[in-house]
């Protein structure tokens, strides 16, 4: 009766939260959707109209450069719209000159743009990857590649680019399995990277081992799944998602093609774990590397934003279906602009504004600081973070680490065993234990000096009483 009292006192608690922030929750360590305080608020509505330069028409893609410049990438309108951080129109790249001659795009799919301001664009209908300087000048153009890797009919259709310092542009291409396409500074293809590993239904396999031949041969090949987009963080991993059922929909490459992402959550990180059969698993079609690991995924099946640490755990999420401000009808690219996202959506031809709120701010704070080494800050953030949302188990967790970054280890413990971190618990118990024996080492070692002494001199007090005995005996039998 109490644990039935006390979940209906959490229910009830719940539902005020919930009334006050609609759609915003966290899971918790067993798997439960738990209410939160909206991270993120809708705050603005763009459109081409609203900018005065026409309606965007199918826009595609979008990126924030280094400087805080806003690049859509209005594909069915074959441009290249650029807006400044008060997102104000700043130009339009429609054009380029190649061989003395004006060039344009065809239903690009995909933008980069580099640290020099680089644009990158996947222009997918003519086939091809056109690399632009700041000013829009031709630098090169990457066609489809001849090599022994590739089918003799093979076709190049890029729809996603990213590039790295030392200039290697990075492209996914439809209907390419093999990972992505990596090309060299003088656009010269290379190799292929990162490919994701053919992963089965057993329920799938199990009918297909049972068929005959011709029912096999109609049957639906095992086959890698496809990547759905990529960025790339300052140190030059590949982060990437992609459709995948069964395995990690979302990776960290490094230069060998490796995967190196920290799962250390409460669960992979794959957006929704709970979910009905009928809308089905998060489909991750896009990707925003943020400052201090922190990475945000977009789900295009419930037009969702899920955010994580470095370690893989899921801090907040926000967006969705439908026709309210900040709900979506065709997510497609999300970007982050300082604090804020942008998410862009294609059907609509609108990007949407979203701001923080305080609990997102000092979530984000929390994060960044134990990622700078400040523990006292991570400790103070966190604790702020907790009092706005004492459900938020992984905020005891970062409050564990600052506290185990600065050797109080008793209380480490403490943390890590409300936030259910088993690893870390233990590894606090270590040197906790390690610290108490160092402190009382000299009153153990002196209690156990003293003892073995006054060991050593009973039994020796015990021989000298038997050898006066086994005397006397041998006096009294004389």
């Amino acid at each position: 009766m109490l644990a039935a009292l006390g979940c209906l006192a959490g229910l009830i608690g719940g539902g005020e939260i919930a009334r006050a922030e609609p759609g915003s929750y966290h899971y918790s360590f067993w798997g439960d959707t738990v209410v939160a305080p909206a991270a993120y608020k809708a705050t603005a509505l763009l459109s081409g109209e609203g900018l005065g330069i026409g309606a965007f028409k199918e826009p595609d893609d979008l990126y924030v450069s280094a400087d805080g410049l806003i690049y859509v990438l209005d594909s069915g309108n074959n441009r290249i719209v650029v807006l400044d951080s008060q997102f104000k129109p700043v130009r339009m790249i429609d054009s380029f000159v190649r061989d003395g001659q004006a060039d344009t795009f065809a239903n690009p799919q995909g933008i980069f743009v580099t640290e020099r301001n680089d644009i990158i664009v996947a222009d997918t209908g003519h086939q091809r990857v056109v690399h632009l300087d700041a000013e829009g000048k031709l630098v090169k153009i990457v066609e489809a590649p001849k090599s022994e890797m590739l089918n003799a009919n093979f076709a190049f259709q890029p729809v996603r680019v990213a590039a790295d310092r030392a200039q290697r542009i990075y492209v996914m291409s439809s209907g390419v399995f093999d990972g992505f396409m990596e090309f060299n500074a003088d656009g010269e293809f290379t190799s292929f990277m990162g490919a994701n590993k053919v992963q089965v239904d057993p329920a799938d396999y199990f009918w297909k081992m049972l068929s005959t031949r011709k029912q096999r041969s109609q049957m639906i090949m095992f086959t890698p799944t496809e990547f759905t987009n990529l960025d790339i963080d300052d140190e030059g991993f590949i982060y990437a998602t992609n459709g995948d059922r069964f395995g990690d929909t979302i990776k960290k490459l490094n230069a060998q093609g490796n995967d190196i992402l920290r799962r250390e959550g409460y669960f992979s990180p794959r957006g929704d774990i709970r979910f009905s059969p009928a809308v089905g698993p998060s489909r991750l079609i896009d990707i925003d590397v943020g400052d201090s690991d922190m990475y945000s995924v977009l789900d295009s099946n419930k037009g969702r934003i899920f955010t994580y640490n470095g370690d893989g755990h899921f801090m907040y999420e926000f967006g969705g279906l439908g026709n309210q401000l900040g709900e979506f009808n065709t997510p497609t690219a999300i970007e982050r602009v300082g604090e804020d996202f942008l998410v862009l959506d294609k059907a609509l031809g609108e990007i949407t504004v979203f701001r923080t709120t305080e609990y997102g701010r000092t979530l984000n704070e929390a994060v960044r600081s134990y990622y700078r080494g400040d523990e006292d800050k991570a400790y103070e953030m966190y604790q702020k973070t907790i009092n706005m949302n004492a459900n938020l188990e992984f905020a005891y967790v970062g409050i564990g680490k600052a506290l185990l970054r600065q050797g109080d280890y008793a209380e480490a413990m403490k943390y890590f065993k409300r936030g259910k971190d088993q690893k870390n618990y233990s590894k606090a118990f270590l040197l906790y234990r390690k610290e108490v024996l160092r402190e009382r080492f000299p009153v153990i070692m002196t209690v156990a000096a003293v003892l073995a002494i006054g060991f050593l001199l009973a039994r020796k007090f015990r021989i000298i009483n038997r050898g006066k005995k086994v005397a006397a005996n041998e006096q009294r039998a004389v």
